[in-house]
């Protein structure tokens, strides 16, 4: 039944009307159609998706009493000693160039302080996101040379007290932290050790303990994590109602920055308010009902935007906004999905491709080439990397244990200067092997890694060369 609000001006209290302009739901007052809740989750989904999935992440990669190379409690650092390998399936398109050295934080309590040892000439980075993805500070090679350094990581409530003489502050705009810390290393049991060896140096302490002597405590073991299932499946599976409900909590501790204040107040019609309590059945039917089917459309939205994500260069998507995406919200669920961690583009950037020159999709059951002329490999002052993902961005197992081709390898060049790879199933010949990157034998994902890239690749100037079929 529609009431004029006229009619009820004099006999109701005037929050009450204010409720009806914005329309609470669960007040039975200006209530939301199907199709107005549906549209207005829709964009929460998007929107929350990179702290939903950094939570259930850090909550598999913190399950553990003790750091055992792949997870460590939290404050304390999980480092891998080896490149990760087609089982790994915690974060989605790894990389086959450097150890992870990593470390989730809480920042609720205390500031904590890390120590980074002398680096040399090894080429690092230990980048340190927000709980949104936000790549907020990135000490390292590039930006804080290769000199021993401890930096002091706040979180945005700490207001106590100063950090130590010789410490510098990074503020986190939440209390959610993960350092996802790259240690380049060549993959030889000489370079392994070196690596290992710098990795071990690296250390984690919880201000109240710096200077004096440290024993991370235990960690704690929930029995009830599902340590087995992707956690982007595990995100993806979520009810509507179960992954606001997680929303709304985290966004007590990992707030909202100012410029999402719209996005917020748009929230606030559906009942998912930063640090309150979400309840599905508080809200009306109809509203409840639309936003039963949010969660699988949100999931489409966000892989279809593969194509609008950046430039489309040679069959490439290219793509210079990571790291970093103000109130590009589809664009940070995106990276979010395909790429978790992904770093600045002045960092790396991560030309990625599902189709050949000609724009149909990879499959293994054809053999392709990529070409580069004399002179026009990725000019980077990291490193280069191509990578074979399935189509879940992971890596494919192959008889060579070989995911990447890398520009710390010793390719064969063709006797013009020029550098050919050979990607397919099946080898393409002993002479060719060096330059063989094996492919599955159905869909496959190819993705560029370019470390520290010169400013042609940001710019534009530099572009991938297509991937064609073989003749």
């Amino acid at each position: 039944m529609k009431i004029r609000l006229q009619s009820l001006s004099v006999v109701l209290p005037v929050f009450v009307l204010a409720l009806m302009s914005i329309g609470i739901p669960g007040t039975g007052i200006g209530a939301l159609s199907e199709q107005e809740a549906f549209d207005l989750g829709l964009e929460a989904y998007i929107y929350g998706y990179p702290l939903v999935t950094m939570e259930m992440t850090r909550r598999v990669m913190t399950n553990v009493a003790f750091p055992d190379g792949k997870y460590a409690p939290m404050g304390q650092f999980a480092r891998m000693r080896t490149y990760p390998s087609p089982s790994d399936r915690e974060v989605t398109a790894p990389n086959a160039d450097t150890l992870y050295t990593l470390a989730w934080l809480d920042l609720s309590r205390e500031p904590w302080i890390l120590n980074l040892p002398e680096s040399r000439d090894r080429y690092f980075m230990m980048p340190m996101l927000d709980g949104w993805t936000t790549v907020f500070e990135v000490p390292g090679k590039r930006t804080t040379g290769a000199k021993a350094r401890k930096f002091g990581i706040t979180g945005p409530n700490w207001k106590e007290g100063k950090l130590p003489e010789g410490v510098q502050a990074y503020k986190s705009p939440t209390n959610m932290v993960w350092i996802l810390g790259r240690i380049y290393c060549t993959g030889t049991p000489e370079d392994y050790k070196a690596a290992h060896a710098m990795q071990d140096e690296i250390s984690l302490v919880p201000l109240s303990a710096h200077g004096k002597a440290y024993a991370p405590p235990q960690g704690k073991v929930d029995s009830t994590v599902d340590m087995k299932t992707p956690v982007r499946e595990q995100v993806n599976r979520m009810e509507a109602a179960t992954y606001f409900k997680l929303l709304a909590a985290l966004m007590k501790d990992n707030p909202p920055v100012a410029a999402d204040a719209p996005m917020v107040a748009k929230m606030a019609k559906i009942g998912i308010v930063p640090g309150k309590d979400f309840d599905v059945s508080r809200l009306d039917p109809a509203a409840a009902k639309g936003l039963q089917g949010v969660p699988k459309v949100g999931q489409e939205k966000i892989m279809a935007h593969f194509k609008k994500a950046g430039a489309e260069v040679n069959g490439w998507t290219f793509s210079v906004k990571t790291g970093i995406y103000g109130a590009d919200y589809l664009q940070r669920a995106f990276i979010t999905a395909i790429g978790l961690g992904a770093n600045r583009p002045q960092d790396a950037v991560y030309p990625t491709s599902e189709v050949d020159g000609d724009g149909r999709p990879y499959d293994g059951s054809n053999r392709y080439v990529m070409h580069f002329p004399k002179g026009q490999t990725p000019p980077v002052n990291g490193f280069w990397s191509l990578t074979m993902y399935d189509t879940g961005y992971f890596f494919v197992a192959n008889p060579l244990n070989r995911y990447t081709l890398s520009s710390r390898f010793k390719f064969n060049y063709n006797r013009d200067g020029s550098l050919t790879f050979y990607i397919q199933k099946d080898s393409p010949g002993k002479d060719k092997d060096s330059n063989w990157l094996p492919a599955p034998a159905g869909k496959f994902i190819l993705m560029l890694r370019l470390y520290w890239p010169k400013e042609s690749v940001i710019d534009g100037v530099w572009k991938p060369p297509a991937v064609n079929l073989a003749k």
